[in-house]
């Protein structure tokens, strides 16, 4: 009699709580997000493989032009190497920049049987900040991002490797970083979504111990009655 076939892994949206983790990266003018530039937004789609891992699935990009009267600091500049007047940046405007990025986020979001996204990143609330600045400005309505929570690599690299500089904490995790490519929103999601993967990953045998979570409509049934 043959054995029966080993149950299919879980969605994503069990594995953390009716979210979809998507990996953030922006570059910047500066680091207010009220006034400086939103200059570059990478987003990579997080999803599990067959073995029950998590996996990069989708990256999304998009250069992006500066709002009118945008500031741009020299130093920043000079960090990240972007020069707004090149023809070839082919930069969208913000409202079509995150239009780009939402669209496939929220197709994955009603895949994975989710509710909403939550943003990943290194320094997570700097991202998210200007993410949230630039749907403030652009007055776009069907945000996919959860508005605060978040989860940060730099705590999970701190708690874990002890390590809390993303090219360190690459390292430390095994993970090759070529500090050439930094500073590009592309590299950098990418890479933070490497770390993040094999990070959570690595703490997967103490989640399964403890059991699945309900899927994404119960656990949003139960937000609403406590919230009632």
């Amino acid at each position: 009699m043959d054995a029966p076939p080993p149950p299919p892994p879980p969605r994503i949206g069990h594995r953390f709580r009716g979210f979809l983790p998507v990996v953030v990266d922006v570059e910047t003018g500066g680091f207010n997000n009220q006034t400086d530039a939103l200059l570059e937004i990478a987003a990579v789609i997080l999803g599990v493989d067959e073995a029950g891992n998590l996996v990069r699935r989708q990256t999304v990009f998009s250069h992006v032009e500066p709002f009118p009267g945008a500031n741009m600091e020299k130093a920043s500049m000079e960090v990240n190497g972007i020069k707004v007047d090149n023809p070839l940046r082919l930069a969208k405007k913000e409202t079509d920049a995150l239009a780009h990025i939402f669209k496939p986020i929220r197709q994955a979001i009603s895949e994975n049987g989710c509710t909403r996204a939550v943003l990943v990143g290194h320094n997570a609330h700097f991202d998210l900040g200007f993410l949230n600045a630039a749907v403030a400005r652009t007055g776009i309505k069907r945000n996919p991002f959860h508005p605060f929570s978040c989860f940060d690599t730099v705590t999970l690299g701190g708690s874990l490797l002890g390590q809390t500089v993303l090219a360190r904490a690459a390292e430390a995790a095994g993970l090759p970083y070529d500090a050439r490519e930094a500073h590009s929103a592309i590299y950098d999601a990418e890479m933070t979504a490497d770390l993040f993967c094999t990070l959570i990953n690595r703490v997967r045998p103490l989640f399964e111990g403890i059991g699945l979570p309900r899927d994404a409509a119960a656990v949003e049934a139960e937000d609403g009655a406590a919230s009632a």
